[in-house]
């Protein structure tokens, strides 16, 4: 059985076993919601669209049914269980049913196992006010994955309280190859049985209790491997490309090594399969109830990157404020993003006439074997680098140089009543290999309020505008309605 079929059976097997560990569970809850939206323009307005996990769609007038069920890990045990099964029906959607989580989870002390599709969000942001994280952002469908590692802050012995760390390591599978091959055009490149590989160490220094300056820091690394590429531009040919997937292949892509003989010999000189990654700072600074932090997020795509032999020019940089018991502004966040620089315009690998390695045109989020850092259309990465889904049957980025600015607000000016604005702009340069003739902007607005009536327990009501301008993604303007109820199925002991 090949081992795509192999993963999806045992994901079954753990679904189905759900409703029947549910008769013997504490602790269960439920989630039941609805949204529908109306657009006019070019598409669904992005920040309608972006960092919803994937549960959402750029064509006009959509909508989608979605329930689920879930047990979480209990954190006052040592050991503990818990699981998810969450579903979805859709219309105008790049799918109409949709696994969207399943999932089961085990957890001992500070060691923790996760088995399936699982939403999980970007790292040291405000997953509400910020346009996302570089490497990861919950922009796209939850890849289908084997996590284990700390995925809390542990505090280590010895360090009075101190030091902590968190981390994971996990194997997993892309689930868009029907998707793919629906998306092309005739002659343009697809893939399937893509594997997935991440893996991140993250510290945290200092404790506001005792001193008013905390430091977050770390690095997350993720890869793209194995599986089938078809009509690969390779040797001035359309070729089809075999990767391989052998055990030893999995340490390959653990520790970034090349490729053997079997593999094209751009994976052999660099590294096997498309990596990508980013370090991780943030400094935060609390005064009684308010809050300050600041925090940079560097990407790269090779290793000179990584180590900042060409500086660190691209970066996603931010501030966040928390504001103490004020009901009209809550928290603020602005970030800049640049992607511009990739290293520079030059490229070169060594020769034995010139032994200097030099590395650039990166080429964000694209890969001359796969179709780049997406899932089912959409950029795991950050959503202001315009998606694939948004091309014409070609499966990558277009505009992968960008710079440009955003800011998110939101408060509670009422007991039953929130509020939450987005807005965005960025400059489009288009690619290193394909530029744009002339630079494009793109301007994103979003006010989202949420009303929680008190009579209705439970129960959200979620009204949305939003609107895309600018000479990127055309002009487009949407509203959203969302409905939701959560509850408890069964109590804990």
């Amino acid at each position: 059985m090949h081992v795509k079929n192999r993963f999806f059976v045992f994901l079954l097997s753990i679904s189905v076993s759900f409703p029947l560990m549910a008769q013997f569970t504490k602790g269960m809850n439920y989630s039941v919601e609805t949204g529908i939206n109306f657009s006019g323009g070019e598409h669904t307005p992005l920040w309608l669209t972006a960092n919803k996990q994937g549960l959402s769609s750029i064509e006009k007038n959509n909508g989608y049914l979605r329930a689920g069920i879930f047990r979480p890990l209990e954190d006052d045990k040592h050991f503990s269980y818990g699981f998810g099964i969450d579903l979805a029906g859709a219309y105008h959607f790049t799918s109409s049913f949709i696994v969207q989580q399943a999932y089961f989870d085990l957890k001992y002390r500070c060691l923790g196992l996760s088995v399936g599709s699982k939403e999980y969000g970007s790292e040291l942001k405000n997953q509400l006010l910020t346009s996302g994280g570089m490497t990861y952002s919950g922009n796209a469908r939850p890849i289908p994955q084997v996590r284990i590692g700390i995925p809390e802050y542990t505090l280590i012995p010895g360090t009075k309280g101190l030091f902590r760390i968190k981390g994971h390591l996990s194997y997993g599978m892309f689930t868009d190859d029907n998707w793919q091959e629906d998306f092309v055009t005739p002659g343009n490149k697809y893939t399937e049985h893509v594997l997935y590989h991440s893996k991140a160490l993250f510290v945290k220094l200092g404790d506001y209790k005792k001193f008013p300056l905390v430091f977050e820091g770390g690095i997350e690394m993720q890869a793209q491997f194995g599986g089938n590429a078809f009509n690969v531009e390779y040797m001035g040919e359309k070729k089809y490309i075999d990767m391989p997937n052998k055990l030893e292949d999995f340490f390959k892509v653990l520790i970034p090594s090349g490729g053997d003989s079997s593999t094209p010999m751009g994976e052999q000189t660099n590294v096997y399969g498309n990596h990508v990654g980013s370090w991780n700072f943030s400094l935060g600074y609390q005064l009684e109830d308010w809050n300050a932090r600041v925090y940079y997020e560097h990407f790269f795509e090779d290793a000179s990157q990584m180590w900042g032999e060409y500086g660190w020019k691209d970066c996603l940089a931010g501030v966040e404020i928390t504001f103490p018991k004020n009901r009209f502004i809550s928290s603020f966040v602005y970030e800049y993003i640049g992607t511009k620089d990739q290293s520079g315009p030059i490229f070169h690998d060594k020769t034995p006439e010139i032994p200097d390695q030099v590395s650039a045109v990166d080429e964000y989020y694209n890969h001359y074997i796969y179709t780049g850092w997406q899932h089912w259309g959409m950029g795991i990465g950050n959503p202001l680098i315009v998606a694939p889904l948004y091309n014409n049957g070609d499966i990558r980025f277009m505009s992968n140089r960008i710079k440009g600015h955003h800011v998110g607000f939101m408060g509670q000016p009422m007991a039953d009543l929130g509020y939450r604005v987005l807005f965005s702009y960025t400059k489009n340069w288009g690619g290193y290999k394909e530029p744009f003739s002339e630079v494009k902007d793109n301007i994103n607005g979003l006010l989202e309020v949420t009303y929680k009536p008190h009579q209705l327990k439970n129960w959200d009501f979620v009204a949305s505008l939003a609107f895309d301008a600018g000479d990127l993604l055309g002009k487009s303007a949407g509203s959203m309605i969302t409905v939701r109820k959560t509850g408890l199925l069964t109590k804990s002991k």
